[in-house]
């Protein structure tokens, strides 16, 4: 089962028409410039390492806590099959995050959504939606795999990728709805959202689970690039480690606000109708309507769940690891919290710009 091309010709009408008309609106041009922008930021490593100590600053700051880099790198010991399950997870977390988000903004539950995902039956809107999700989680991965994959042609603004990618961030969207209706079927048809949230909570905290569902994905990626789908884990590959910069994934750790917030606000950017800087100041200020500061509080989330099993699945266990729509206060503040932080260094990057 694949998302309709018509679909995604639809987004990217959508995206030419606003972005690349002959006649462009000063509010146009000042958008694509600002893009082009938040692109070079996205790949810049020396911005990068700016935005991660920013970070790391102000969680220190924040909580009292937190850890000066070392000068010298050491190594970290990892497991192979661990970093394994941590990289087919993203697009699991990016549909937890991205259908909570439907959820509230049209009253139905879960399930609801799953099936529409499944069945094809979501509004474009909503596809866009959770690509950027599902784009989200991806890119706050990238760095815990290595940061010069940051510079990959692939790691982009997510409003300037192919056709190709797009369809790879909607596949695995498909593929982690799949198997998680399949999971959610054994629930009542009458049962609550918050019951369907609380049972998604018990599969994001089972590890057996992680397993089959990064295996699920690393097989639908093969499947929709029409490649033989290879053994997920080989036998010696079970118990095989691998070392890790502790540098890198200090880094990577400090980026995945930063990838929330491009994502999120190159969708309100498109949605809204407005630049990249008035997102931003709009943040800064805390002057967004509720709705959207709320969609930018599940971006940090899925970002920040995308990148914990990368430091040790036991991760996935704790308390706070669970459904955003299931978050006590105190812990969507510490997403806003990142959001805002990285606002701030983006706008003042951003304000360097000349749309002409």
């Amino acid at each position: 089962m694949q998302v309709s091309n018509s679909i995604f010709i639809a987004i990217l009408s959508l995206f030419i028409a606003c972005r690349m008309s002959s006649e462009k609106t000063t509010n146009d041009k000042q958008t694509l410039a600002e893009l082009n922008k938040l692109n070079e930021l996205l790949r810049d490593s020396s911005f990068a390492v700016k935005i991660a100590n920013y970070h790391e600053a102000g969680y220190a700051n924040t909580t009292g806590t937190g850890q000066s880099t070392p000068a010298e790198d050491s190594f970290i010991k990892k497991s192979f099959k661990e970093d394994k399950i941590a990289t087919n997870l993203a697009g699991f977390y990016a549909v937890e995050c991205g259908i909570g988000a439907i959820c509230k903004e049209t009253g139905k539950t879960p399930v609801d959504i799953l099936k529409q995902i499944v069945e094809n039956r979501l509004d474009a809107n909503h596809v866009l939606l959770l690509n950027r999700f599902a784009n989200a989680t991806w890119k706050a991965g990238q760095p815990f795999r290595g940061f010069n994959r940051i510079k990959r042609d692939n790691f982009v603004v997510a409003a300037f990728l192919s056709k190709e990618e797009v369809k790879k961030d909607y596949d695995q969207v498909l593929a982690a709805a799949t198997l998680l209706l399949t999971k959610l079927n054994s629930l009542p048809g009458n049962a609550p959202a918050k019951d369907q949230f609380e049972a998604i909570e018990k599969l994001m905290k089972d590890k057996a689970f992680a397993n089959e569902m990064a295996a699920y994905m690393e097989a639908a990626y093969y499947k929709g690039q029409n490649q033989p789908v290879p053994p997920f884990i080989k036998p010696e590959e079970d118990t095989a480690t691998l070392m890790k910069s502790a540098n890198e994934e200090k880094l990577a750790i400090n980026l995945a606000g930063f990838y929330a917030l491009e994502c999120g606000v190159e969708y309100l950017s498109l949605t809204n109708k407005q630049p990249p800087s008035a997102i931003l100041k709009a943040i800064i200020n805390d002057h967004l309507k509720q709705s959207d500061k709320e969609l930018l509080e599940r971006f940090a989330n899925a970002t920040w769940k995308a990148g914990q099993p990368f430091r040790g699945l036991d991760r996935i266990t704790r308390e706070v690891f669970k459904p955003f729509d299931l978050l006590p206060p105190d812990e969507v503040e510490k997403d806003w919290k990142q959001i805002q932080m990285a606002a701030e260094l983006v706008n003042a990057e951003l304000s360097k710009t000349d749309p002409s």
